[in-house]
């Protein structure tokens, strides 16, 4: 699995969560993992859950959703329409294999880790809304595999509790995803600020569940220290699907992974002066120094006339003007000679 070697690197674990936009079709599910992959995606993420592991069917008011992409759902109803079935978890993981991305899953039940566990899955995602479901948390960390959690709308005491249950199961291969759980995310609730504040506060790696339109906030936190980038993704909006709406299209995907790398090799490493391209290219040669721009005679004195700084880069730097002023040639110098000290009396 990618998942780790990555993070250690620094190369950012790219996520492509399918969730309900396979529509109740395996062979859109298919589609969708061969997509991704050609996208550039790292992973393919499903969720495994089923509308009774997850809720109870009920029409009290609060299980009722108000506002939003899915208002007016009853929640047992829409997690009936937006679940994977079960029987699909292993052939889903094995076209991701076949096509040589990760296969990942958030459970949201004990239920599910077990049978997660059953076909050899090699890491789990814990969603943001069951980062506060300690036994839950713990539980899937009891299985000591590599831990992605979104912390969406958890407060920094929420997230302690939770990294201290994953951690106290001798576990800590985790990574915390910067996340806000409104579909789709506006641009000022992202506060993508946090990111650095994470990386400092709580010393393991973090990254982004982004649920906001385009690609901008998955460059911004890359560009922030971010590790992972989740995303939702389809094959079009076109086919509607409870997720599809604010999820990437696979040329939208593909342009954010290009974008991603291209930021994260953008930020190297702290490094003051030349770099080794500046030089063997010739730009450095450019930089400005100490010419005689006129003839001068042996004895003749220095001048702001007859030296200048100017291009290129072969004579004494022009922090030396000062020190030569007022000084005489030893020798005849040439116009367009660079200056040296060893010219001057």
């Amino acid at each position: 699995m990618k998942l780790w070697d990555y993070i250690n690197s620094g190369k950012v674990y790219m996520i492509a969560e399918m969730s309900a936009n396979h529509g109740g079709s395996i062979e859109k599910a298919f589609e969708i993992v061969e997509a991704a992959a050609k996208a550039g995606a790292d992973c393919v993420k499903v969720q495994t859950y089923t509308a009774d592991t997850i809720t109870i069917d009920s029409d009290a008011p609060a299980f009722q959703i108000h506002g939003g992409l899915w208002d007016g759902y009853n929640l047992h109803d829409l997690y009936k329409e937006a679940y994977t079935p079960w029987e699909w978890m292993e052939p889903i993981k094995k076209k991701c294999e076949e096509c040589g991305v990760d296969f990942l899953s958030s459970p949201f039940d004990p239920t599910a880790v077990d049978y997660l566990e059953n076909i050899g899955i090699e890491a789990y995602k814990i969603a943001s809304f069951e980062a506060v479901d300690i036994p839950l948390v713990r539980y899937i960390a009891s299985k000591h595999k590599p831990i992605i959690m979104s912390v969406g709308m958890a407060t920094e005491e929420e997230i302690r509790e939770a990294l201290d249950a994953i951690h106290s199961q001798g576990n800590d291969q985790v990574a915390i995803l910067k996340c806000c759980n409104v579909y789709p995310t506006v641009s000022s609730d992202l506060n993508l600020k946090t990111i650095p504040d994470m990386i400092q506060k709580f010393n393991v790696p973090v990254g982004l569940s982004d649920h906001s339109m385009g690609y901008a906030a998955a460059v911004g936190a890359a560009a922030l220290g971010a590790r992972v980038i989740e995303k939702h993704f389809c094959i079009s909006r076109e086919y509607k699907t409870a997720d599809s709406a604010f999820s990437m299209e696979p040329s939208e995907y593909k342009s954010m992974v290009e974008n991603v790398r291209a930021v994260t090799t953008a930020l190297g490493t702290i490094h003051y002066g030349p770099t080794d391209n500046e030089l063997s290219s010739g730009e450095y040669g450019d930089r400005r120094s100490l010419f005689a721009v006129e003839d001068i005679k042996a004895g003749e004195e220095i001048t702001t006339i007859n030296v200048r700084s100017i291009r290129p880069n072969a004579g004494l730097k022009p922090k030396y003007l000062d020190d030569i002023l007022g000084k005489k040639a030893k020798a005849d110098i040439k116009r367009g000679t660079p200056m040296a000290f060893e010219l001057i009396e």
